[in-house]
C-alpha cells in the first residue's frame, strides 16, 4: 500500500506537539505515532474529521497516495 501519511509535516507547521495534538484529537499519544510511522491499517473518518478539525487542514493535506515502487 502506497498511502503516505505527512502528519509529523502538518505538526511541525503548526508548532504542535505529539502530545497536545492526542490530546486534542481524542486519540493516544501512542496512536499518533503509529500513525505518523505509518503503520495504521486504517483511520476511522471521525478520527480524521477531529485531525483535521484541529490541525485546520484538509484530509489530503494529512494523507497522500503514491503508486507503490516494487523492485523486480
Amino acid at each position: 500500500m502506497a498511502i503516505i501519511v505527512r502528519l509529523d509535516v502538518m505538526l511541525a507547521k503548526r508548532k504542535m506537539t505529539v502530545g497536545d495534538f492526542a490530546e486534542q484529537v481524542g486519540i493516544t499519544p501512542a496512536n499518533v505515532a503509529v500513525l505518523k510511522n505509518g503503520r495504521a491499517k486504517a483511520v476511522r473518518f471521525a478520527t480524521l474529521d477531529a485531525m483535521c478539525r484541529v490541525l485546520d487542514c484538509q484530509p489530503g493535506d494529512i494523507l497522500e497516495w503514491a503508486e507503490d515502487t516494487l523492485d523486480a
